[in-house]
């Protein structure tokens, strides 16, 4: 399906806080990088959420015919506790807690990070490229920075100097902040620092004898800064201006924002035109936090072994519900929210179902096919918006309902363009999939779930708890987890 000309794509672009035609730099080709994760522990449902945003944006692009460079690093090296200046390294203090190797720990959480993203059913990026793949280029990078005169060396660490950039650029362009206000803001240098100024930041750093990752360099022993690590690989596979930069909310201030510091101070020029940036997720209405225990893993929602779910829900149901938000707009995460979701999803499975059974009915169409169509590309031409594109969609499920009733009429070239369109935005665009081919064993396995849950409340009533538990244990033996709660008896797959 080529691109639809009723309305030209446009994009917020979080550079100008407004949005713009996109106009790609080469005709029909699209540079795309985001932000990948830091490889140090398993991926969280935020991370999902954005890597989900831009794999539709991925999607979409390529169904309106651009052929799609998509970058998406992964950063196993460089990336300091609490996004600092100083600290130990986030994989290489996991290592040692654990007594592995750093690479261990990133072959470990690099995998899991891949086997979430296919469960929800991701299209791989073009390229992904490692922080610890590029240490040349990076090295290259901070040599032209300090010739330059926007980067200097103390003991073996290179600091990036943001009050010199500053002076012919303004640091601060990406995140509306101005230098002024960042110096009030920042705390004094306690004088145990090596840096001029402490809104500079590292491109080298010199790593100490107890660092285990470190490479030898022009300034001696030493390990990246995180900044730049995505500058080296954006450029590399990009070239020195993109189309399109993204990741999360998060990393505007200071990791985007020293990005394009670096790239203007070692190439003189912006490095994107188009900054994209997906808002956050929070978990019954407070913001995630391993800390305080409100804090759900990707793979707790399918097994459904979490506190804050009654059962497990299929990748496609959380995908869906993802989807139903705007991926610039804060997204609640909820046991009723998924729960609600996983109903207009089966109704929506339902129909395309019934779509893909269906005949033509009668000598004309009730309905009006081409004004849907131009809806559903404008949602999706207007930034990217999947939850009105997903209202147009149930427009359709209910003239499909209609058609199956009897109540509707179509012709049979009209009945091809909607199997055809349906079939683009519902699988190819959002990345949604129907149940697993073997849904009627599925349902077929859940009717008898529930008879015996039947039995087993029966029995529990009546005091027999000894049929109860066996119930309970052998439905455990066979996979199957019994979860009792207010609302009745719930089950997932163990």
């Amino acid at each position: 399906m080529k691109l639809y000309q009723e309305q030209e794509l446009k994009i917020y672009n979080s550079l100008t806080n407004q949005k713009e035609v996109f106009t790609p730099i080469n005709e029909g080709h699209v540079g795309m990088y985001v932000c990948g994760p830091t490889v140090y522990s398993n991926v969280h449902l935020g991370n999902v959420r954005t890597f989900m945003s831009f794999d539709m944006i991925f999607r979409y692009l390529n169904h309106l015919g651009y052929k799609v460079r998509y970058v998406r690093n992964i950063t196993d090296v460089g990336h300091l506790e609490n996004d600092a200046e100083e600290g130990e390294d986030k994989i290489a203090k996991k290592a040692r807690l654990e007594e592995l190797e750093p690479m261990e720990i990133v072959q470990r959480y690099t995998i899991d990070f891949h086997d979430i993203l296919q469960k929800f059913n991701f299209i791989p990026p073009s390229i992904e490229p490692t922080a610890t793949g590029h240490i040349i280029e990076q090295i290259e990078i901070v040599k032209e920075i300090i010739a330059n005169g926007y980067g200097y060396e103390v003991n073996g660490s290179v600091y990036f100097d943001v009050h010199k950039f500053n002076e012919k650029n303004k640091y601060g362009i990406l995140s509306n902040r101005n230098l002024d206000d960042l110096v009030n803001n920042s705390r004094e240098l306690d004088g145990q620092s090596d840096k001029k100024n402490p809104q500079d930041f590292a491109l080298w750093k010199k790593a100490e004898e107890t660092h285990i990752m470190h490479w030898p360099s022009p300034w001696g022993e030493g390990f990246p800064g995180w900044h730049l690590e995505c500058t080296a690989m954006s450029t590399k596979y990009l070239g020195q201006k993109f189309d399109i930069h993204g990741g999360g909310m998060d990393l505007k201030f200071p990791h985007h924002e020293s990005e394009i510091a670096q790239n203007e101070a070692c190439c003189g020029t912006s490095p994107v035109n188009y900054w994209m940036h997906a808002n956050m997720l929070t978990l019954n209405g407070k913001k995630m936090s391993k800390s305080t225990d409100n804090n759900i893993l990707p793979g707790e929602i399918f097994s459904g072994e979490s506190t804050h779910l009654s059962k497990g829900f299929a990748p496609s149901v959380a995908r869906f519900f993802m989807m139903q938000a705007h991926y610039r707009s804060i997204l609640d995460f909820s046991n009723n929210a998924l729960l609600a979701s996983e109903k207009g999803y089966n109704k929506l499975m339902e129909a395309m179902t019934t779509l893909e059974n269906l005949k033509p009915i009668g000598d004309k169409t009730s309905f009006n096919l081409s004004v849907w169509k131009r809806n559903c590309y404008n949602a999706l031409n207007d930034d990217f918006n999947t939850p009105i594109l997903i209202a147009d969609l149930f427009e359709a499920v209910k003239f499909i309902n209609q058609l199956k009733d009897g109540k509707a009429t179509i012709l049979a070239e009209s009945l091809a363009e909607l199997k055809k369109c349906m079939h683009a935005f519902v699988f190819e665009i959002l990345g949604l999939e129907q149940p697993n081919a073997s849904s009627d064993d599925g349902d077929a396995l859940s009717g008898v779930v529930e008879l015996l849950i039947n039995m087993r409340t029966e029995a529990r009533a009546n005091k027999d708890f000894a049929t109860s538990d066996k119930i309970r244990d052998e439905l455990l033996a066979l996979g199957i987890q019994l979860k009792d709660g207010k609302d009745g008896t719930s089950f997932s797959r163990a």
